[in-house]
């Protein structure tokens, strides 16, 4: 079936009618964790039947597709992408579709240790963490799973065989990590790792999230330049990128914030997600899906998935509303979407 694959031939552009183009793919891979961060998921949850997610074959041939309209960036997300076995295979699959220049992970680092070399050796080369504290019993409180040494084994680890750049993501909560801040700016200035703050979004479990729980962009780099000063913003950054980019006065490190409830970044987002089980969302607060899942699995796929993806896009919205009372969350859980 691949031998009739179309050669790639000056790609389309996924533009949707607010004109934002689109070249950033996130795959989820499993909506399964082996953590229970709790603005997640919650503690007692059921995950997919695996005969429900898509193989790394048609993860593949979709990719594939897709490079055709335009897409050209790859992170792969879960649940958490390293439960999924043998995940390198993956990596090595997508990196070396023509068309696609850039491929990265987003992980917990749990299971890292174990895996870094392989996914290294496939060919994977820029990674994300999530890690939200450095006390080892707050993170057990948000995370309520008792991990957090294994996931420092993993960051070391990723340091060892050589990824760059490896960064650590930390969602920013009032009440609970705001202390966490400057600790973890200490640590990436120390380790060469960009640490980068993300605002507290509405997709938790139990529908808890309060606006008055977000701590903002303005009071991280509040605290971090009463502890290195002013904050410098980096020249030249993509205005597509979620994080906006700060660079230390001493010019030792960087830091990014994501500042998706205070300061949206809708207007320029270039994102698409395509989840575990094979449903393409244009929003990661979108409350319809595009489902592809079917049409992959049969023949003479290429053309009616071109026209899906290129459907998907034109459709999104102007952005998420989270600061609107016509804000409304999605069912999925942010697990089972994809970060």
């Amino acid at each position: 079936m691949m031998a009739d694959m179309k050669p790639l031939t000056n790609p389309e552009k996924l533009i949707d009618s607010y004109g934002r183009v689109h070249n950033n793919l996130r795959i989820s891979v499993t909506d399964r964790c082996n953590i229970r961060c709790f603005y997640c998921m919650p503690e007692q949850v059921t995950f997919m039947e695996r005969s429900n997610l898509l193989t790394f074959e048609e993860i593949e041939r979709f990719v594939k597709v897709a490079v055709q309209v335009g897409i050209n960036k790859i992170r792969l997300t879960g649940g958490e992408p390293l439960v999924r076995r043998n995940l390198s295979v993956l990596v090595e699959k997508l990196i070396a579709i023509d068309g696609i220049n850039d491929v990265g992970l987003t992980t917990n680092g749990v299971l890292l240790a174990d895996q870094a070399q392989a996914l290294f050796d496939a060919g994977l080369r820029r990674i994300n963490l999530s890690l939200d504290t450095l006390d080892s019993e707050k993170f057990k409180e948000i995370t309520r799973r008792d991990s957090f040494d294994q996931v420092m084994e993993g960051i070391m680890a990723a340091k060892e065989v050589g990824f760059s750049p490896i960064k650590l993501n930390a969602v920013s909560m009032r009440g609970i990590t705001e202390k966490e801040v400057i600790p973890l700016a200490h640590f990436g200035r120390t380790h060469g790792i960009d640490v980068r703050f993300i605002e507290y979004m509405p997709l938790d479990a139990d529908n808890g999230w309060e606006r008055q729980k977000v701590f903002f962009a303005h009071e991280i780099l509040e605290l971090l330049a009463a502890e290195f000063g002013e904050m410098q913003t980096v020249p030249e950054q993509d205005v597509r990128a979620p994080a906006k980019d700060y660079s230390y006065p001493d010019g030792n490190g960087r830091v990014g914030i994501i500042a998706s409830v205070s300061r949206p970044f809708c207007a320029t987002c270039n994102r698409v997600r395509l989840t575990a089980d094979g449903k393409l969302r244009h929003c990661l607060f979108a409350l319809q899906e595009t489902d592809i899942k079917s049409v992959l699995r049969s023949t003479d796929y290429e053309d009616r998935l071109k026209e899906l993806i290129v459907e998907n896009v034109a459709s999104k919205w102007e952005g998420h509303e989270i600061n609107t009372a016509r804000f409304v969350q999605p069912e999925r859980l942010m697990h089972s979407i994809g970060g």
